[in-house]
């Protein structure tokens, strides 16, 4: 097979090789560079490829990234539950009904869920009092 994937793993969607890193990144010690990023993956994808999708994750904000040496460390900005937060805010910003929104959200809680969601919202106040 003729191409720079030559001896490389399957093409794989940039959102997944996207994914992939990111869980490598939040499970290392501290920042890693992209040669450190490539090392990690086994080989699965070549340096280039590695500086582009941290680039690309440094764009959208989901990586901080620090000079090392002649290159960039790089590191997640939140962990995973903060990520699927910021995917959840992100889907209620781009859509104009609020409320619509989150009445549907919510009523499709499970009885657990929704009790954990009055919890974190804390106790409601009675605005007689």
């Amino acid at each position: 097979m003729a191409g720079s994937t030559q001896g490389r793993g399957p093409k794989a969607a940039n959102g997944a090789r996207e994914a992939e890193i990111l869980g490598l990144l939040q499970q290392a010690d501290g920042a890693l560079t992209p040669g450190e990023v490539a090392e990690r993956l086994g080989g699965a994808l070549s340096y280039s490829t590695v500086v582009t999708i941290l680039t690309r994750m440094h764009v959208k904000q989901l990586l901080t990234r620090t000079p090392r040496g002649r290159a960039y460390a790089y590191a997640p900005v939140t962990d995973d539950p903060g990520y699927a937060a910021r995917r959840m805010r992100t889907v209620l910003e781009e859509r104009p009904d609020r409320e619509a929104v989150l009445a549907r959200f919510a009523d499709g809680l499970s009885t657990t869920d929704a009790e954990l969601l009055r919890q974190l919202l804390g106790p409601e106040q009675d605005p007689r009092q």
